[in-house]
């Protein structure tokens, strides 16, 4: 869960407050797709004047989480197998490109750094047990964190701030699906060939392995959505 301090802030960290909040909260599906963002009720919620809250929504807009339109307002963004579709396309064009340059790249540090968030995560699944794990905010961060590791040796900082914003968009979508699937996915299996692969510098098994592991999530969101769909029909 996030911190904040509780010192004055400037209008600009005010930005990031209210951005970082509501970002958490449509992420999370506490705001569902499909919900009217009023800037007055966030204002009062947040404790944050008008201003800020109407910039973060701007902001979430461009970031595709929001909709925003003159005569409708803000948004949550809906969900849809077409979106979620591009999004996996595009995910697995460009954290693949990150994965390849991060096995050229990693040196000694990027080696135990990736070890460590793997292990990291792996504490927190033996604690869940057979639990929902992809709606434990502890196990979302520590399953980005283990990701991001994989790839922070990639020098390119505009391809990893890419695939953090389709990350972040997946991730709402794996909420969604947690939240309607009925049978829990285990990963631990997936991330630790994912791990041994790059880890043994065999770009191509690292590369068709991550492929795959964005593609299996691809198949269970997209199922969770159709079953959810239908029951409203």
């Amino acid at each position: 869960m996030e911190h904040f301090s509780a010192e004055p802030a400037s209008g600009a960290s005010l930005i990031e407050v209210a951005l970082q909040k509501m970002k958490h909260a449509i992420v999370c599906c506490e705001l569902p797709p499909g919900f009217k963002l009023k800037v007055d009720a966030l204002s009062k919620e947040y404790g944050i004047s008008s201003s800020p809250i109407r910039e973060a929504l701007n902001r979430l807009a461009q970031e595709g989480v929001v909709t925003a339109s003159d005569n409708k307002g803000f948004r949550v963004a809906p969900i849809s197998v077409s979106d979620f579709q591009e999004i996996t396309r595009l995910r697995q064009l460009l954290e693949c490109e990150a994965l390849s340059d991060a096995i050229t790249y990693g040196d000694d540090e990027w080696e135990g750094n990736v070890l460590a968030a793997y292990h990291r995560l792996g504490i927190t699944e033996k604690r869940l047990g057979d639990g929902p794990v992809a709606l434990d905010d502890d196990w979302a961060a520590r399953h980005k964190n283990f990701h991001f590791m994989l790839f922070s040796a990639c020098p390119s900082g505009l391809l990893l701030s890419m695939v953090d914003s389709l990350f972040d968009r997946a991730e709402r979508y794996r909420r969604f699906s947690a939240l309607h699937r009925q049978t829990e996915r285990h990963k631990s299996n997936e991330h630790q060939l994912l791990m041994d692969a790059a880890l043994a510098r065999d770009k191509d098994k690292a590369i068709g392995l991550l492929r795959h592991h964005i593609g299996h999530t691809r198949d269970s969101v997209t199922e969770a959505i159709q079953r959810q769909q239908a029951t409203l029909q």
